[in-house]
């Protein structure tokens, strides 16, 4: 981040306010060239499975095959994202997917290509974009100010889309004239500027006193997140059965291509272009309709949108009509997608942010593979136009959900960590492993206070358990009515620093309220207890091992 823009007085949000920062222009720059690899190799692959096979099923997993991949290794690259070098995790990426499509090219070019063989390719480039996105994503926010975000989240849309608009009929000229291998000799090209890019940046990092966490922690720690964040549930929820739905016209098109409007490659290609044109409509309208609406609002029209795209490319026989349906169906995909990915960062502190979006991407991408298989079926059992009308109406159903499972109004929370903590005394021998630890928090609360005392409680509760915390209790002193005690466990000593470092300006709102609420003449009396086991040995039968709870 080398623009001094975040302090001081900084220039009012807008559409290309992001372009003010140099890492992030570079990248995005650098990412058109990539992306429009990516899509060249996309057409490649979608069109080289029509030659090796004719079945309507095998063709959607291509598309199946690269989403699955990021449904399952997402949130280990989120854990990854959070713990490493996001900056080198990217590189690392990069450098895969570009050696599996030299791979790739190599076999190609050999016929060498089964469709077993193309799908395993394919599914190796997915799970390097499985690796790549999360650290991607996280780092828009360490490359922006976060009132650029929004703007940075579209903008990446719109540069995936411009290429979208212009990739697969590029894509369906070099196979039509070269083959898929020099499709995918084309993508492994395609990744060197952006590596170029990124092995110059020198980003900042934040120094972090504390060890990093374990892999296996740092998933647990992102899904404990998650689960006890219910906006970004109904984020995971939403995107999930938009994928589920979205991905039949790009699963199924090649066939639609081939079979409906009786089209080639090139032909693919160009309706394939036609949605990217789409989503770049919808990027240009995501701004004046984020002032206007709702991201509620947004994600219904997003839903019913693409369910009308569904419904004219299933329906149509002619090639220009195909082509306006996919114009609205790419407009109503970038909104909603962008719509999910700003909420999701929007609501998420940064030590956490990417394995948040990893979840998110988990899901939809998710919904997107089995859609994709779902789909693939049902038009191999009975025809393309039918899956197509499916998909339309199950469209219609997720845009209802939305009536049970609102998304969250936009709303600035203050997500930067609080910093207030401070080590206490500690008059006995801790190690980082030391531990459970047991805290014990006592309040006194006036009997006209205990309502407000108890709502406030069940937020502290969510946002304990949300950051660690384990077996927590609140519970009331029988002998003084006014004594309210909280307790509440972390596995050991060094999770117990973490669950302190976690907490946000927002978050302190309810600490604040709390502290309000007590009567005390002392703030709220804190004990830190180490927990002690204890058990007779065999040597002495009178000797007991272990130490008593100790209090601070």
């Amino acid at each position: 981040m080398e623009d001094t823009s975040r302090d001081g007085a900084a220039p009012p949000p807008s559409a290309l306010g992001p372009f003010r920062h140099p890492t992030f222009r570079e990248i995005w720059m650098a990412s058109l060239v990539s992306n429009l690899g990516g899509l060249i190799q996309t057409v490649g692959a979608a069109w080289m499975m029509t030659s090796l096979t004719s079945q309507a099923d095998m063709v959607a997993l291509v598309q199946a095959s690269t989403t699955l991949p990021i449904m399952v290794f997402s949130l280990t690259a989120g854990a990854i994202a959070d713990n490493f070098d996001r900056r080198g995790v990217m590189i690392i990426a990069q450098v895969f997917m570009c050696l599996v499509s030299l791979g790739l090219a190599a076999v190609a070019w050999v016929d060498g290509l089964t469709p077993w063989l193309l799908l395993g390719f394919t599914f190796l480039i997915g799970a390097g974009t499985a690796l790549n996105n999360p650290a991607w994503q996280a780092s828009v926010g360490d490359l922006v100010p976060r009132a650029d975000l929004p703007a940075a989240v579209v903008l990446n849309s719109v540069g995936f889309n411009i290429t979208r608009s212009v990739g697969p009929a590029i894509g369906g000229a070099i196979v039509a004239a070269g083959g898929g291998a020099a499709a995918f000799a084309a993508n492994a090209l395609s990744y060197f500027p952006l590596l170029l890019v990124l092995a110059r940046w020198k980003p900042r990092r934040e120094r972090n006193t504390l060890p990093r966490e374990t892999i296996g922690m740092a998933m647990g720690a992102g899904l404990r997140y998650v689960a006890m964040s219910p906006n970004i549930g109904k984020v995971l929820l939403r995107g999930f059965v938009f994928g589920l739905g979205a991905i039949s016209v790009q699963a199924l098109l090649p066939v639609v291509a081939r079979d409906l409007v009786a089209g080639g490659p090139l032909t693919y290609g160009l309706l394939l272009g036609a949605f990217g044109v789409g989503a770049l409509g919808g990027a240009y309208l995501a701004a004046p309709l984020r002032a206007r609406l709702s991201s509620e609002a947004i994600v219904r029209l997003g839903f019913l949108a693409f369910a009308i795209c569904a419904a004219v490319v299933g329906l149509s026989r002619m090639s220009w009509l195909t082509g306006l349906g996919l114009l609205l169906g790419g407009a109503s995909w970038v909104l909603s997608l962008s719509t999910f990915n700003v909420t999701v960062q929007l609501s998420t502190p940064r030590w956490v942010v990417a394995r948040a979006l990893a979840l998110y991407q988990t899901a939809t991408f998710g919904g997107m593979a089995i859609g994709s298989w779902i789909w693939g079926v049902l038009a191999e059992r009975t025809d393309p136009t039918t899956a197509l009308l499916a998909t339309a109406g199950a469209l219609l159903a997720g845009g209802a959900i939305g009536f049970r499972f609102r998304l969250p109004d936009r709303a600035e929370l203050n997500l930067d960590p609080l910093n207030r903590w401070r080590m206490p005394e500690i008059e006995i021998d801790l190690k980082p492993r030391s531990g459970p630890m047991a805290i014990v928090i006592e309040y006194i609360i006036r009997p006209e206070d205990e309502a407000d005392f108890l709502d406030a409680m069940i937020d502290r509760r969510r946002i304990r358990r949300r950051d660690g915390a384990r077996h927590w209790t609140l519970m009331r002193d029988i002998g003084d009515a006014r004594v309210w005690i909280e307790t509440y466990q972390t596995p050991t000593w060094i999770e117990y620093m973490r669950h302190n470092q976690r907490i946000t300006h927002a978050d302190a709102v309810i600490g604040e309220r709390l502290r309000a609420l007590h009567a005390g003449e002392a703030p709220p009396r804190v004990r830190r207890m180490v927990v002690r086991q204890v058990a007779r040995t065999h040597e002495d039968p009178h000797h007991l091992s272990g130490t008593e709870t100790h209090a601070h």
